[in-house]
């Protein structure tokens, strides 16, 4: 018997990177080549190339977990996710309806019991949960949370080979977001880098080149205070709320592009040990942002408290020029667009004409963009309400990392974490049908995983958007801001 519970909750975006490899590596199967920072090569992976792959293969996901699971298997689980809310798209809550129908299908027998809870909501929940041994059985967390609970032996290991697939059909930079002391604690489901979105209209309106966007964070600076000077709206979307993951999902690209981090993560060889938030680089960063909301008041005064669905509403009235975002931007706005009516519809409609895409700025370091996407876990059996049904949990878990559901349920918004994934059918048709997800992809070499520590949400919730909150509300200097985050990265590091 089938059961699930989903609640359209609200979901902060917050992103999320696809990384690949050489054809020749793809096409054998293994994933192997290797770029520094992201486990991509950056001469290979290539939109044109992602696309030439694309529409090989069309896998079966029931046959493939029988060899896991029997498909007349009867137990149940729980599972607890973050998914789709009233501000995503209707194909992707279409692609969930999908999803949740097919594993009626295959597994009719095992009953999940499906909580769909919002992002902002959902860590907190499930570090109360698991205190007291009342953790899901199964949840999928977005890459930055499971160092926590695997630091605190609250999951079980769990590696792609539990559940028939490879290692080598995962990102080598995902698999590093559930290793911790040689042992695997999850299972990438799928991964993102976001792209850099403007409205053409505005830039055109004021003086500038409606289909060229700038190319660095000095120029967004110099671009936002010039859009806000010639025709009063605000430039830039800049995102600074506190303990919501769209602030470091947005201020990370350009601390790392400046040659900053929280830790050492941009590095090479990263010991994650070293703490770079007050270097030259991340006060740079800073330093933009304050140069952005307090000099220049070329921003939205409500970014402190902004995330990026909060930027959605000026966007779409043509009151805010530029955005950090997902592919699934450009569907939002259009699905926005056609539920208006009269001349509110025309407006928006032409906002979303005007909608371009490109590279996320670089920074005087380099170009740099959040690895993100999310990881799905089985809790340690010691940290679940009752018995945990390990057979119903790894169907569970391999139904959705497979080629065709880790495609699906990323249809909008992301990428397969199962690489197996770009050679399917389906991604040939999200090529052929998401305007833009091929200039998002191109970002996926510049990606820089978040440190995969167990302070890694703490850092980055919270330390990080409180050093923007000082600096932007000048209760400290950029420079006083900067080494009150390095004194409290210290002391969280040190268990102080």
């Amino acid at each position: 018997m089938f059961a699930l519970i989903s609640a359209r909750k609200g979901r902060t975006l917050g992103g999320v990177g696809a990384l690949l490899v050489s054809s020749a590596m793809l096409v054998a199967g293994p994933v192997s080549a290797q770029g520094s920072d992201t486990g991509v090569d950056p001469e290979t992976w290539t939109p044109e190339y992602v696309r030439s792959i694309a529409g090989q293969t069309e896998p079966n996901t029931a046959e493939e977990c029988s060899q896991v699971v029997p498909l007349d298997y009867s137990g149940s689980v729980d599972y607890w996710y973050v998914g789709p809310n009233e501000a995503s798209p209707e194909l992707e809550h279409k692609m969930y309806d999908d999803f949740w129908a097919a594993w009626e299908e295959t597994y009719p027998n095992i009953e999940v019991n499906a909580q769909n809870l919002g992002y902002n909501d959902m860590l907190n929940k499930l570090r109360t949960a698991a205190l007291g041994n009342a953790a899901p059985g199964v949840a999928r967390l977005p890459i930055l949370w499971g160092s926590e609970f695997a630091a605190k032996g609250q999951l079980s290991e769990l590696s792609p080979e539990d559940v028939g697939y490879k290692t080598e059909n995962f990102w080598p930079g995902a698999m590093k977001s559930v290793t911790q002391n040689n042992k695997v604690w999850g299972i990438p489901t799928n991964n993102e880098t976001m792209a850099f979105i403007w409205n053409a209209g505005i830039f055109e309106e004021a003086g500038l080149d409606p289909e060229k966007a700038p190319d660095t964070w000095a120029e967004v600076v110099e671009y936002s205070k010039q859009i806000n000077e010639k025709t009063g709206k605000a430039g830039y979307g800049l995102v600074a709320r506190v303990n919501a993951g769209n602030t470091p999902f947005r201020f990370m690209p350009m601390a790392w592009g400046e040659g900053g981090g929280a830790l050492d993560e941009a590095s090479d060889s990263p010991s994650y040990q070293e703490v770079w938030v007050n270097n030259d680089g991340t006060r740079r960063a800073v330093q933009n942002y304050y140069d952005m909301y307090v000099r220049d008041k070329s921003v939205p005064v409500s970014a402190l408290t902004n995330t990026q669905t909060e930027n959605q509403d000026p966007f779409l009235a043509n009151q805010l020029a530029m955005v950090i975002a997902h592919p699934s931007e450009y569907a939002t706005m259009l699905d926005r667009a056609n539920k208006a009516t009269g001349d509110d519809k025309a407006a928006a409609m032409q906002v979303v004409d005007n909608m371009r895409y490109g590279m996320i700025p670089r920074g005087e370091d380099r170009r740099a963009v959040v690895f993100g996407g999310s990881n799905v876990h089985i809790f340690n059996p010691d940290n679940v309400d009752g018995d945990l049904d390990m057979e119903a949990a790894k169907a569970l878990v391999c139904f959705m990392t497979g080629p065709e559901w880790s495609t699906k349920l990323a249809w909008v918004s992301s990428n397969p974490g199962n690489t197996r994934g770009f050679e399917t059918v389906w991604m040939k048709e999200r090529l052929d049908t998401i305007k833009f997800l091929d200039v998002s992809t191109s970002m996926l070499p510049s990606g820089i995983p978040f440190p995969p520590v167990a302070e890694s949400p703490e850092i980055m919730n919270i330390i990080i958007p409180e050093m923007l909150q000082n600096a932007l509300t000048e209760k400290m200097t950029v420079e006083e801001a900067a080494a009150d985050a390095e004194k409290k990265v210290n002391a969280l590091l040190n268990g102080m």
